[in-house]
């Protein structure tokens, strides 16, 4: 694919005027990120109105699979709880089970690429969420004909792009790689949940996104404004 002209968000460690940027601080350092609005709205609404009501405060890594990526977001801790900010109050977007999977041609579950977790339903999103991990080349089995030539160069410093197409991403890693590293590294257990008690200790929003509430996205789509806040816990 000719991806010259092309600009894709994931690439760049620079925040964007319609991107967001959030620190999240866990027992093992210091994660920051910048999510993206514009591709993925209903993700990011999801994540960040999660973060500024406390949602988050606490929760454990549950899963981590070094060479594959590290997951938190389940208030049970056991990967079967979570569910979506619309739950019980707009079917519309979540009737039940959680809100629909957002693809964009733009985004790419590349190494440091924040995720959706989700079952096998493709409407089952909730709150749970994945940082991509893997560190491996993942370029040799990408054909030019399906995949952008720069995203074909990123996949070369790892990632999963086994996971493109079916999973929301809607984040990039653009600093803190080390932390990740460092949980996915961790010895686990069974269901491959971490021995050690790895936790996500405080979320901090670092930049507010300045958008009107019609503005839409290129699919049409409502973008939201969001506030500056800060998440603790202990």
């Amino acid at each position: 694919m000719t991806d010259k002209n092309i600009s894709f968000p994931q690439l760049s460690d620079k925040v964007a005027d319609n991107e967001a940027q959030v620190k999240i601080t866990t027992t093992e350092g210091a994660i920051t990120l910048k999510l993206f609005p514009k591709y993925a709205p209903l993700a990011v609404e999801n994540f960040l109105t999660h973060a500024k009501e406390g949602y988050y405060n606490g929760l454990i890594f549950h899963r981590v699979i070094k060479d594959f990526m590290i997951q938190t977001g389940d208030p049970l801790g056991n990967g079967t709880g979570g569910e979506s900010i619309w739950k019980g109050k707009n079917e519309k977007i979540d009737s039940g089970s959680g809100f629909k999977t957002e693809i964009s041609p733009y985004l790419y579950n590349i190494r440091g690429a924040l995720s959706m977790a989700r079952s096998s339903d493709p409407n089952s999103n909730g709150s749970q969420f994945f940082i991509n991990q893997n560190n491996k080349d993942n370029s040799s089995r990408l054909s030019s004909d399906a995949y952008p030539e720069k995203i074909i160069e990123a996949y070369k410093k790892g990632g999963n792009p086994s996971l493109d197409g079916d999973y929301t991403v809607f984040g990039q890693v653009t600093s803190g790689m080390e932390v990740v590293d460092k949980i996915a590294t961790t010895e686990t257990g069974e269901n491959d949940k971490p021995k050690k008690r790895l936790k996500l200790r405080k979320l901090k929003s670092s930049k507010i996104i300045h958008l009107r509430n019609k503005d839409k996205t290129e699919s049409g789509t409502f973008l939201f404004q969001t506030r500056l806040f800060s998440i603790h816990s202990s």
